[in-house]
């Protein structure tokens, strides 16, 4: 293989990246969240979500009601959750949420920061889960548990690259 075919090659594997990023970030810009999709990874949601589903958010709402299904992140835990809102308060200026898991026996009080007893609408939220797809993320969860599947898929993809270069 010559230079210029290594170079298309390169510009063609750029172009995918590329594209991905762009289309994440459009998404995220038409949602108004950080995060538009994430994958459900625990059964807390059961019956509503499995693990391995899809959750497509939505940011845009003023306030979140009771019964909203929502993603939300803690200070200083990487994990986003996926919960249902239990309870609300709110003032003219902000609104608090109380979560819990369908499957869970209580409430999300504990997963909370040190201290904090509610999460907060503005600062604490992802989004709200308006659209899922059924088990489509279930290969995430197999590359972040399973380290002999993300090595074999790893393999695959360089025997592949090696076998169509020729």
């Amino acid at each position: 293989m010559n230079l210029r075919e290594q170079l298309t090659q390169l510009l063609t594997l750029a172009y995918v990246f590329l594209s991905a990023f762009v289309a994440w970030k459009a998404l995220g810009l038409v949602t108004n969240s950080h995060s538009p999709i994430v994958v459900v990874l625990s059964g807390s949601m059961l019956p509503a979500f499995d693990r391995g589903d899809i959750l497509l958010l939505w940011n845009r709402d003023q306030q979140a009601r009771v019964g909203d299904i929502v993603v939300y992140e803690i200070a200083d835990k990487s994990i986003p959750i996926v919960h249902r809102v239990l309870r609300e308060h709110h003032s003219t200026e902000k609104q608090l949420l109380l979560t819990k898991g369908d499957n869970n026996m209580q409430d999300d009080l504990p997963l909370y920061a040190k201290g904090q007893l509610y999460l907060n609408q503005k600062t604490d939220l992802v989004g709200t889960a308006k659209f899922f797809f059924p088990k489509l993320g279930y290969v995430t969860i197999l590359l972040t548990e399973n380290q002999y599947f993300k090595f074999g898929l790893l393999g695959l993809m360089g025997i592949s690259a090696v076998l169509t270069s020729e």
